[in-house]
């Protein structure tokens, strides 16, 4: 058969324009091009910490259809994880030593991923492993089990809002002109936008990723052929909640204040990206993370009072628009 002959899905480039619309829509509401451009960057890095802790939510319900809504708990612990590693190396923090800097951030991330990822491997074998196929369950549960954690949280670090202040080389901004971006943000895009490449080559491109879409599909068959389908779920939820733990510092950082609610406090915000970009969908979060970030930062500028609610407005109208998000997994 010519393989010229078979249709090929063609990539829907709409999302796309609609998210350098909302960027363009931008400027005549914020008036001076330099704030438009400080904003734009501003958000964009935003969306993309945003991005970086829905990421992990998106690939459980996408891969293991599962609604796990006690994904808070690891964005929780991954934030006070990094409070007790920086705390604990202040040496390297407080250092004019930009690679010292990212040695501490860096021992902070991956201490935070272990201890998450961790607690998603117990987190999934007790609490999740009994209700898989039963929504209604998995919601019920899995929120009992983040106020578990949130308690948790209490008794190891206490109830008080605890500081996660910047490393000193990440403080301040770079000054372009009238443009003003902020250190930090730029390594949070970089951090973002290697998360992305990294999950679309895995799920894409990786012997792994065929394996865990495949088990998703037909699950007897793939086990039938010896793989051990449970095993790689696991992996999944392991995975998702370490990419949750990553958020959580990089979120913590963001604030530079955190709580024993910060995972609940986000969790409206990533539930809304993701019901945005289409459930289970990569590309969708990444797109919906960005558009959350843009939007909230020309409205908090523009008019405060509405930013409140510029994200529930922004999901209205696009399911108005496409019912499904933007890009829904059952298309692809």
């Amino acid at each position: 058969m010519n393989e010229s002959a078979i249709p090929k899905a063609q990539f829907d480039g709409r999302p796309l324009a609609l998210l350098a619309g909302v960027a363009l829509a931008g400027l005549p509401l914020v008036g001076s091009p330099s704030t438009w451009a400080t904003l734009t960057l501003a958000g964009l890095a935003m969306g993309l910490i945003v991005f970086i802790i829905a990421s992990g939510l998106t690939l459980v319900f996408g891969l293991m259809d599962v609604l796990n809504f006690g994904h808070g708990v690891f964005i929780a612990f991954g934030a006070f994880v990094a409070v007790s590693v920086l705390g604990a190396m202040p040496g390297w923090t407080t250092a004019p030593s930009l690679a010292l800097n990212l040695a501490a951030v860096g021992a902070a991330m991956l201490a935070a991923m272990a201890v998450a990822g961790g607690l998603g491997f117990a987190f999934e074998r007790v609490i999740v492993r009994p209700v898989y196929g039963q929504h209604l369950k998995q919601i019920l549960i899995t929120m009992g089990g983040m106020i578990v954690g949130e308690e948790l949280i209490k008794v190891l670090w206490g109830p008080q809002q605890q500081p996660l202040p910047l490393p000193e080389t990440l403080r301040g901004a770079f000054v372009f002109g009238d443009v003003a971006v902020e250190k930090y943000r730029v390594l949070a895009v970089v951090i973002g936008l290697a998360v992305f490449a990294l999950l679309l080559w895995v799920l894409n491109r990786t012997k792994l990723g065929l394996l865990i879409r495949a088990g998703v599909q037909d699950r007897e068959m793939v086990e039938s052929l010896g793989y051990r389908i449970e095993r790689l779920f696991i992996a999944v939820f392991v995975a998702g909640s370490a990419l949750a733990g990553l958020g959580g510092v990089m979120w913590g950082l963001y604030q530079q204040i955190v709580v024993p609610q910060i995972g609940a406090q986000v969790n409206v915000l990533i539930f809304i990206v993701i019901i945005i970009g289409g459930l289970g969908s990569t590309l969708g979060c990444f797109v919906g993370a960005l558009l959350v970030g843009l939007l909230a930062n020309y409205t908090g500028f523009a008019a405060p009072k509405v930013a409140l609610f510029s994200n529930i407005g922004l999901m209205v109208a696009i399911l108005l628009w496409r019912p499904k998000g933007l890009y829904p997994v059952s298309n692809r």
